[in-house]
């Protein structure tokens, strides 16, 4: 008999992906991490039932977190990661040579191991020499930092149990203290598409818009997402996204990439319709 991996993003609709066998399935102190491999989507991560990432489509998301905010700002040394224990965002940030400090806040150590235990294309980044992993809460160590980082990047789960904290107002105001004066900070901000993640996606955008200068939504098509519609969080005290974009000279890198392009990368603050008035609905209050 087949085996089935369903993820339910309504009470009416759900996702599933054949599955060839299930690599592990693990209770940590905090959260329950299962990582599978299937055909079509290769392996994937799944953290207490809610699909984080897969090989197939991974890069989508670890692209367009990462390299957005390195294309506008003009010279990034140092970066936060909070969250991002499968290492995709960091695989990316070690691709900059400008680079000389990622630090990166995962509260569960177990997260990282297995995800270099079971998934290396995404977690090799932590082999980075650059790269300082400290286990604790992110939103207690935000706390304590005052013009550290020139980029943070919020790359945390969903909105409820240990990240649940990642999406207030309290810790968007530290995030900002924890800025440079020219800092940027990107957030994965939820689907649109579905009424319960829409709410939580404006909640969070409200929150943003209050604590920063600029704030702008950008958007990407991941499949194995809810709805496959993802949008990402842009805020700065300094830079607006597509006004200061140093499109010549990031592509005069010569990184390579799968989803990820300066034409694109305008196009993505580009939104539908009916996204851009849930936020202008938040904005206004």
């Amino acid at each position: 008999m087949p085996l089935w991996y369903s993820e339910l993003h309504t009470k009416n609709v759900k996702l599933s992906i054949k599955v060839d066998r299930q690599l592990c399935s693990y209770q940590s102190p905090f959260q329950r991490i299962e990582i599978f491999d299937s055909v079509d989507y290769g392996r994937f991560l799944s953290i207490d039932g809610y699909i984080m990432l897969t090989e197939r489509d991974e890069f989508i998301y670890h692209e367009m977190i990462t390299h957005v905010p390195m294309a506008v700002h003009p010279k990034p040394k140092r970066v936060l990661v909070i969250g991002a224990g499968d290492g995709g965002t960091v695989r990316e940030l070690s691709r900059y040579s400008c680079l000389e400090q990622i630090d990166v806040i995962e509260i569960d150590k177990a997260v990282v191991d297995l995800c270099k235990e079971h998934l290396p294309q995404t977690a090799c980044g932590f082999n980075d020499p650059r790269v300082k992993v400290y286990y604790q809460d992110g939103m207690k160590y935000i706390r304590k930092l005052e013009a550290e980082y020139d980029i943070i990047i919020v790359d945390s789960t969903d909105p409820f149990g240990p990240s649940e904290g990642l999406f207030t107002k309290e810790f968007y105001g530290n995030c900002y203290k924890a800025l440079a004066d020219d800092g940027i900070m990107v957030n994965q901000h939820e689907s649109p598409f579905y009424p319960d993640d829409a709410i939580a996606m404006q909640r969070a955008h409200q929150r943003i818009v209050s604590s920063f200068e600029t704030a702008r939504v950008y958007q990407a098509h991941i499949p194995s997402y809810p709805s496959g519609h993802w949008l990402f969080g842009f805020a700065s005290k300094k830079y607006h996204p597509v006004n200061d974009l140093r499109a010549d000279e990031w592509n005069s890198l010569g990184i390579t990439t799968k989803y990820y392009n300066t034409n694109l990368h305008r196009g993505a603050f580009c939104l539908p319709n009916y996204v851009e008035e849930l936020l202008k609905n938040v904005e206004q209050k």
